[in-house]
């Protein structure tokens, strides 16, 4: 926290401006008992320096997670973020109380958002792109109710049961308040980790409305996703793919190129650190028939009446802007200084730095499984892999423990979320991981497999 200094006579000006006449109002609405808690116990008269080595002495009892080597992923990444993120994004102009689209607050904020769609639309290879998504599992669930505004008399949503578990309890929640949808999960192959494209062909009618698949998925697995958008269309209904992990679009075939109608994901992978979890910042593209019915805002270029490029709000389809009963949804821009961060760090990285960087995921992920494997610890699946994969154990909550105590965060139980996958321990790779960590891991696993 910065130190902001003011005086007695600054804290009761302030105080008499709210109407309020101590400070302890402003929290009187705490209990008590939370406040009496709350209470620093200092004695009066230490020096800052005193009280900042007594206070980083407690901290430090705190176990961090960059004590440990990380294999966790699951849907947030951690991946090494160039300080120039930051310090574009920590100019003055970015940080502002007013809503940062209106063009007289700044084109420099309305030219990021629409450079933002513009680089996701790049790699989706979709031709348009929003730029007001919350988070992937938020935008896939905005991707079903824009289907469903497409085709609103096909009552069958589709979601593959490999789609993240957070993304289908989210679309869960959104369809709840709905009449007439009916969810139904498409389970995935046993051996192979993808989507089952026969299950998918089974219920691929005139009734399906949209078929929505992880791409890679929760198991980690690159999904046949051009097969599945063909089963889609063959039925007359829309694919959509979500991407919980962006940086692989630098390296898989692009959703566009395999028939995908609307694209959506989580670009947290793009300069975001994982800051405890969140918050992140979905993206979403679609066709350009779609354009209508997608929600949220998009920027567009043009030319002031002098000539001179110019950046405005082109399409917003919020209730703040049109007439209520035509809104496609209520979601906004509040994750702009996010989506700023990953288009800035896309740009830094730009077409050829994503696609090695994504490259450098893939050898690294592999290289860890062989090493593991050579230490007798098999995958669970047998599908292709981006940069996360499944390992059968016998106890995965009993090889978490036994790589804790080595200082090693060996990944996340999928049992917690998949019933049938009690014997599955995701582990995440990205550049982050050192070579030697893997023969850590693998020995930390094998002492309890």
């Amino acid at each position: 926290m910065r130190f902001m200094p003011q005086t007695e006579r600054d804290v009761a000006a302030m105080l008499e401006t709210i109407g309020a006449k101590h400070l302890d109002d402003l929290i009187a609405h705490v209990p008590a008992s939370l406040r009496a808690s709350a209470t620093i116990n200092l004695d009066r008269g230490r020096s800052e320096a005193d009280v900042v080595g007594e206070i980083s002495a407690l901290a430090a009892r705190n176990t961090g997670a960059s004590g440990f080597s990380s294999f966790l992923g699951a849907g947030y990444y951690r991946h090494f973020v160039p300080a120039a993120v930051r310090a574009v994004i920590a100019r003055a102009e970015f940080a502002t109380s007013y809503t940062p689209y209106q063009a007289e607050a700044s084109q420099g904020t309305t030219q990021a958002i629409f450079e933002f769609q513009t680089l996701i639309t790049q790699l989706t290879a979709m031709e348009v792109a929003n730029a007001s998504m919350y988070d992937g599992a938020s935008a896939a669930a905005e991707a079903v109710l824009m289907a469903r505004r497409l085709m609103p008399r096909r009552p069958v949503v589709a979601l593959s049961r490999a789609l993240w578990p957070e993304y289908r309890a989210t679309i869960r929640t959104y369809l709840s308040a709905l009449e007439g949808l009916d969810l139904v999960e498409v389970p995935f192959d046993d051996a192979t980790g993808a989507t089952d494209l026969s299950a998918l062909d089974r219920i691929a009618n005139d009734r399906l409305l949209c078929m929505v698949t992880g791409y890679p998925n929760a198991l980690g697995i690159i999904e046949p996703l051009g097969a599945i958008a063909q089963i889609t269309h063959r039925a007359g209904a829309l694919a959509i793919s979500a991407t919980a992990e962006g940086i692989a679009l630098g390296l898989l075939r692009a959703p566009g190129e395999l028939g995908v109608d609307i694209a959506v994901g989580e670009g947290q992978s793009f300069g975001l650190p994982l800051q405890f979890g969140g918050p992140g910042v979905g993206f979403m593209a679609a066709r350009l028939t779609h354009l209508r019915q997608m929600p949220g805002r998009l920027v567009g270029q043009t030319r002031d009446r002098d000539g001179r490029r110019a950046f405005c709000l082109t399409l917003s389809t919020r209730e703040q802007h049109i007439r209520r009963e035509r809104a496609t949804s209520n979601i906004c821009t509040n994750h702009s200084l996010c989506a700023l961060a990953a288009t800035v760090y896309l740009s830094l990285m730009g077409r050829v730095g994503l696609r090695e960087l994504a490259e450098q995921n893939v050898e690294l992920a592999h290289q860890a499984a062989a090493v593991l494997e050579v230490a007798g610890i098999r995958r669970r699946f047998s599908g292709p892999f981006f940069n996360e994969f499944a390992l059968k154990l016998a106890n995965p909550l009993a090889a978490l423990e036994a790589a804790e105590r080595r200082q090693i965060l060996a990944g996340v139980a999928l049992g917690s979320d998949y019933s049938e996958l009690s014997d599955a321990l995701l582990v995440s790779v990205t550049e982050m991981n050192l070579g030697g960590e893997f023969s850590r891991l693998a020995a930390a696993i094998a002492e309890v497999r």
